[in-house]
């Protein structure tokens, strides 16, 4: 009898244990009236990829501009249908929309009045596009117009290149760039806390979306040809351009992979992306380069409203380099944690590798 007892007493805890076991598995969807774990973000509408920032993001140099962006009613951000955003592959995202200005600054990314080109804050256009649209992803790159003022230094290179007597570019740059990225970094964290500060009150939590800050690359190496350092491609002194692509862009990236540490965005450097294929590396053979070389779009310099930006495309990503850029992202934004650069494969393309955390 005792025997019979300690048997069923045994089948009892058995039981019990498998029943716990059942329910821990397959916790409230066993249990009716439990809140169900929620199925990628909130609302409704398509999966949507977001890109917010400036030129670099709205795709000026890879041309085919959308007519309301091209100088129309004074507005120059320049979105083309071949930026990075509307080539990334992610499974379930049917949308792709590009909210990047050329030339726009940290602050018109930010909520507040801060306009470019006529348009006003990109996260208040955020905030209008989750009301039909779920956010899987937002990625930003913005800062290099702000104390940085790239295209500024790019133009005073230019300069110095005029003047072969004089001091090259990166003699005063050596002197200030890393206080003028120091100044930049709290106006990027700023725009990215407002980007989060739009999907908290839309509904959304960390978990439902990827937020990514992404860097620069160097549009121009030292390594080119001595017949295009001139008006025929790339008027550059080789010393500037090895500051800029040795130092120059890597202070900058380290400036932004820490805006993106403050706001807990992941990060995502571009700034060996475009080794050997800048702006003018080719050559001869231009269709390797992932970059504008000096663009100067002479139609409209006989034109009053659009002779001032015939220049806008030079030195940045061309369609192809928009190409490569999407493929690192679509490998970057499928492994959904950690930081990574971009950097070319044997296969030529830009892949995503992890960075490496010291322990």
């Amino acid at each position: 009898m005792r025997r019979l007892r300690w048997y069923w007493g045994a089948l009892v805890l058995v039981c019990v244990a498998l029943l716990v076991g059942f329910f821990a598995f397959f916790g409230s969807e066993s249990q009716p009236g439990q809140p169900q774990p929620r199925q990628g973000p909130p609302g409704t509408g398509p999966l949507t990829v977001v890109a917010m920032g400036d030129s670099t993001v709205s795709g000026e140099g890879a041309g085919q501009y959308t007519a309301t962006t091209n100088g129309q009613g004074g507005n120059w951000c320049h979105r083309s249908p071949n930026a990075f955003v509307d080539k990334i592959a992610i499974p379930g995202v049917t949308a792709h929309v590009n909210l990047g200005c050329s030339g726009a600054p940290a602050e018109q990314v930010a909520l507040g009045d801060t306009k470019q080109w006529t348009e006003g804050s990109q996260a208040q256009q955020l905030a209008t596009l989750v009301k039909d649209h779920r956010v899987a992803a937002v990625v930003i790159a913005v800062g290099a117009n702000d104390e940085p003022k790239f295209s500024n230094q790019v133009t005073d290179c230019f300069k110095a290149w005029f003047n072969p007597g004089g001091p090259p570019c990166s003699t005063a740059l050596k002197q200030t760039w890393q206080s003028k990225v120091d100044a930049m970094v709290p106006k990027v964290a700023t725009a990215v806390s407002d980007v989060k500060k739009v999907l908290a009150q839309a509904g959304y939590v960390p978990a439902d979306y990827q937020l990514v800050v992404q860097s620069y690359a160097a549009p121009i190496g030292p390594d080119l040809p001595e017949e295009l350092r001139s008006l025929n491609g790339c008027p550059f002194r080789v010393e500037d351009l090895r500051w800029i692509s040795q130092t120059g862009i890597g202070v900058l990236s380290s400036g932004l992979k820490a805006a993106a540490q403050q706001t807990g965005a992941r990060f995502l450097d571009l700034a060996k992306a475009g080794v050997k294929h800048e702006a003018c590396s080719g050559g001869a053979n231009p269709a390797t380069e992932w970059f504008t070389r000096l663009t100067l779009q002479l139609a409209d310099l006989g034109k009053a409203d659009r002779a001032g930006h015939a220049l806008q495309e030079s030195f940045h990503p061309n369609a192809a380099g928009h190409t490569a850029i999407a493929n690192c992202l679509t490998e970057f934004l499928a492994t959904r944690e950690g930081n990574a650069s971009c950097l070319a494969g044997a296969d030529g393309k830009l892949h995503a590798a992890p960075e490496v955390v010291a322990r």
